[in-house]
């Protein structure tokens, strides 16, 4: 029997404080944490850390946070994970998220083992292919995306491979894998800036889940591609790609395809510039994320909660584009330090526009150096134009000393 969260973990679990779940679920069991650090075959030392001690800035070790839930009987919707979900009608159950890193290969086949049947191979073959598209996501916070880009499209040409070899039956399950991860290397070549190739990658998400037959997948990458459209500024295929993804959800729709989709609406009116368009998608979008059950596992292939405070991150960036600096500077604590580094560096060059158009353009440019440093080091090429873009937005006879500074830091890069 899962444990009963409390109110109070209910609330943390809400704010992305996933480490007070586990402390609260860990004492209330009278578990020690050298005892949970042996169960999860770790120290205590990372559990004290990277689990208790990490607050609601993260981000979290997904597979120390997935191991702890599991030893502590917490639904894993309480840490932001989803539970084993369902690849498609009448299919097995793949778990999208495990234990990943160095010892994939070796742990596959235990791995496996509870969400496909032995005598199923094509089962086995989906699984095994989408735990290895999982296992390059769980790389993608701390590794460059050029040094991951060509190992994740050889990826996708074996599972293409597979497919056209696959019988017909079989072929549906292969084209939802195909589809996470052509998904993934568009992800990888827009945060290399290469626009191009990323609408070829987001495309072929989109006809392989279609082929899939899963309308919420296909639903879920035709949003991924509008919110592409969106921070390219393409409003109008932006808006029109968002109205085709609710369409293929039909109903009824989850609440948490219902929060994420009016978000992705909400940038593709803030890239129009209409603000009223883009406030009152806002305000559905934190609606639907409020109605959203914590303890309820989010539909794949959503696989973290959209709650509300990822509207308060698009909050931000809309406030960015829209000219509104005001939603951009009274925004929370917690959206400003969500996500890995790559994620920060963009809401930093967000908050950096704002101070811009408030005039304090010192504050802007120390933020833009903080996202260049960070682009820099994971050279990305996104982060780099979106701080070219801020930089030309200024145009000053003499610019002071900050802003000469941060000329002479993205002279001669090219990524």
């Amino acid at each position: 029997m899962a444990w009963q969260a409390t109110p109070r973990a209910r609330e943390a679990a809400r704010c992305g404080d996933y480490g007070s779940v586990i402390r609260e679920a860990r004492e209330a069991q009278r578990i020690t944490q050298r005892d949970l650090a042996e169960a999860c075959g770790t120290s205590q030392t990372r559990v004290s850390r990277q689990l208790e001690g990490r607050g609601v800035a993260g981000p979290y070790p997904m597979d120390l946070l997935r191991l702890a839930a599991a030893r502590l009987d917490i639904p894993m919707s309480l840490v932001g994970l989803a539970e084993h979900a369902a690849s498609g009608q009448g299919q097995q159950p793949v778990q999208r998220r495990d234990f990943l890193g160095g010892a994939a290969a070796m742990a596959a086949a235990p791995l496996l083992a509870p969400f496909t049947d032995a005598r199923d191979a094509s089962g086995q073959q989906a699984a095994a292919l989408r735990l290895s598209t999982s296992a390059y996501r769980r790389l993608d916070p701390f590794t460059p995306s050029r040094d991951l880009a060509e190992a994740v499209q050889a990826h996708l040409r074996l599972i293409q491979t597979r497919t056209s070899a696959a019988r017909v039956e079989q072929r549906q399950r292969l084209a939802e894998v195909a589809s996470e991860a052509s998904s993934f290397a568009g992800w990888l070549a827009w945060d290399m800036g290469d626009s191009g190739s990323a609408r070829t990658w987001y495309g072929q998400s989109i006809k392989a889940a279609r082929a899939s037959g899963n309308g919420l997948l296909a639903a879920y990458q035709t949003g991924s591609l509008a919110q592409f459209e969106a921070h390219a500024g393409n409003s109008a295929a932006s808006l029109s790609l968002t109205t085709s993804a609710r369409r293929l959800l039909g109903g009824p729709v989850p609440e948490i395809a219902d929060a994420w989709l009016s978000a992705t609406e909400a940038l593709g009116h803030a890239a129009a510039g209409d603000e009223r368009e883009c406030e009152g998608a806002l305000l559905r979008s934190r609606a639907a994320a409020a109605r959203v059950r914590v303890e309820e596992s989010p539909p794949w292939p959503w696989v973290f909660v959209f709650d509300e405070a990822k509207v308060e991150g698009c909050r931000i960036t809309c406030g960015a584009l829209v000219g509104r600096p005001e939603w951009v500077l009274a925004a929370d604590s917690a959206a400003l330090r969500g996500g890995h580094a790559k994620q920060r560096a963009l809401v930093d060059l967000d908050v950096a526009t704002a101070h811009l158009a408030a005039g304090r353009v010192e504050t802007a440019f120390s933020f833009a150096g903080r996202a260049v440093d960070t682009g820099l080091e994971y050279r990305s090429g996104r982060i780099i134009e979106r701080a070219r873009a801020l930089r030309r937005a200024l145009t000053v006879p003499s610019p002071p000393k900050a802003v000469r500074q941060f000329d002479e830091r993205l002279h001669g890069v090219y990524l």
